[in-house]
């Protein structure tokens, strides 16, 4: 039996990086499909193998999302993923959507700061790693203006030779305390003038 080729719309975008873009999957709104669309084969290549690897560890997936396998389409391979929507059922925004406002970071900051915390506690209690930190790559699941769970989107995985900090819980807390640092001093140099996120970086320290 033939298999059914996915036709991705441009209107279907969700989210779109340097190597890749993403869309909403068009027979399930609740995941969504990455393309790559510049150079990004070995960055997906090292993403997957390392959603596999978690799915043997059998780690829990609530602060990130579960890979479904690749599917053919019409912009090439496409790797499915859970998507995350707000309680309202829209897609999630990004932290740096909510950091790049005052207003918005002043309106959710209670619920952005504690989703930040259980997120670096979520990271080293699984011992998940990733290749780097930033807002745009984690999603704000809002549920409202004081409550709702950060979502870890991009850039999960260990490009080291010997992944000795994948295997080993100890080494694991070194490299993502060294991550969750660089994190912070990001957070301090891309929104200088965002003074409520500053007010409030110090909770995010170790």
């Amino acid at each position: 039996m033939a298999i059914k080729m996915i036709e991705l719309q441009p209107e279907a975008m969700v989210g779109k990086g340097l190597h890749r873009e993403c869309y909403v999957h068009p027979d399930n709104p609740d995941r969504c499909i990455k393309v790559v669309v510049l150079r990004g084969e070995e960055e997906t290549r090292r993403e997957q193998a390392y959603y596999k690897f978690l799915q043997k560890r059998q780690i829990t997936w609530e602060m990130l999302p579960q890979f479904y396998g690749v599917e053919p389409t019409s912009m090439g391979p496409g790797a499915v993923f859970d998507l995350v929507r707000d309680t309202d059922g829209q897609v999630g925004k990004t932290f740096e959507y909510y950091f790049e406002s005052t207003e918005l970071t002043e309106q959710n900051i209670e619920g952005l700061i504690t989703a930040l915390q259980a997120l670096k506690t979520y990271l080293f209690n699984q011992n998940i790693i990733t290749m780097s930190i930033k807002p745009k790559n984690i999603i704000y699941q809002r549920q409202n203006e004081q409550k709702g769970t950060a979502v870890i989107i991009d850039n999960i995985g260990n490009s080291d030779a010997i992944p000795i900090a994948s295997h080993c819980r100890a080494f694991g807390k070194i490299k993502m305390t060294r991550k969750w640092n660089k994190f912070i001093t990001l957070l301090k140099r891309d929104y200088p003038e965002n003074g409520r996120l500053q007010a409030e970086i110090s909770k995010l320290k170790n």
